[in-house]
């Protein structure tokens, strides 16, 4: 892995054990995917990372041109054409306790690695926890994760590869790392974000390339589903099952998806 932090490539990074990404959670992040070298939907991304900032009040003093040429560096040090790119950012070191310090210093670092094709899904609907459809981080790409590790580890045990969250009306909301997608009676459906669905880059571009009814779905409705699929920014994935019920392999479509939404 390639690893960008303070202005330099490292061979590997080293957090100060007070920062608040480390002791608190409190961080974002971004993930994009790279393709033939060139950062997919990067705008989109630092768009959606300085929203998250403005909320949470952790300033970004680089500019979107340093970001890109961090990127390229990476990028070029290991010579990867189809990666993976994660930007984390964190509030800093502080001193103990939860108010965040006044003046913060943030932890900016920037990893690389290459990127493999995920197979289709098979998953479960998690029962140990719930996604908080009314918790503000809901929207925001918070490098918190433990309700999404807690799915992904119950799938696991029960030999799945993927776990689908419920909000807390029972309703579905997303999977652990990517939006869900169900076409149900012929419409493209998604969960709209005020049912806990992340606002993501690939679900996004879905919706404005698309006729979309952002709209609750349920287990049943996806159980019935024409077929489904998963989104996210690193592409689209067959959900070929869900508690053991077998759904349509849509594969054909999800490839005309991605050429229309521009994904390489």
């Amino acid at each position: 892995m390639a690893v960008w932090c303070e202005g330099r490539i490292v061979e590997q990074s080293v957090v100060d054990v007070s920062d608040r990404g480390f002791t608190l959670g409190d961080g974002l992040f971004e993930t994009l995917s790279v393709s033939n070298g060139e950062p997919c939907f990067l705008d989109r991304h630092l768009k959606r990372l300085r929203a998250g900032c403005d909320f949470l009040g952790i300033p970004l003093l680089l500019s979107d041109a340093v970001l890109l040429d961090a990127i390229f560096q990476l990028l070029h040090s290991k010579a990867l054409l189809e990666a993976v790119v994660r930007i984390t950012l964190t509030r800093g070191p502080a001193p103990r306790g939860i108010l965040p310090p006044l003046n913060p210093k943030p932890t900016l670092i920037i990893s690389a690695e290459p990127r493999s094709v995920l197979g289709p899904a098979e998953a479960i609907v998690a029962t140990v926890t719930r996604r908080n459809e009314h918790s503000p981080l809901s929207r925001i790409k918070s490098i918190n994760y433990l309700d999404n590790i807690l799915a992904r580890r119950e799938a696991a045990n029960k030999g799945a590869n993927e776990a689908l969250l419920m909000n807390s009306a029972g309703a579905l909301a997303e999977a652990s790392t990517a939006n869900l997608f169900a076409c149900i009676n012929g419409l493209l459906c998604t969960p709209p974000i005020d049912n806990g669905a992340l606002p993501g880059i690939m679900r996004n571009l879905i919706i404005e390339h698309f006729r979309v009814s952002e709209r609750s779905i349920g287990v049943a409705d996806l159980i019935g589903a024409d077929y489904a699929f998963l989104s996210n920014s690193l592409g689209l994935r067959v959900l070929r099952s869900v508690d053991g019920h077998l759904l349509a392999d849509c594969s054909p479509v999800l490839e005309r998806i991605a050429c229309d939404v521009g994904f390489r």
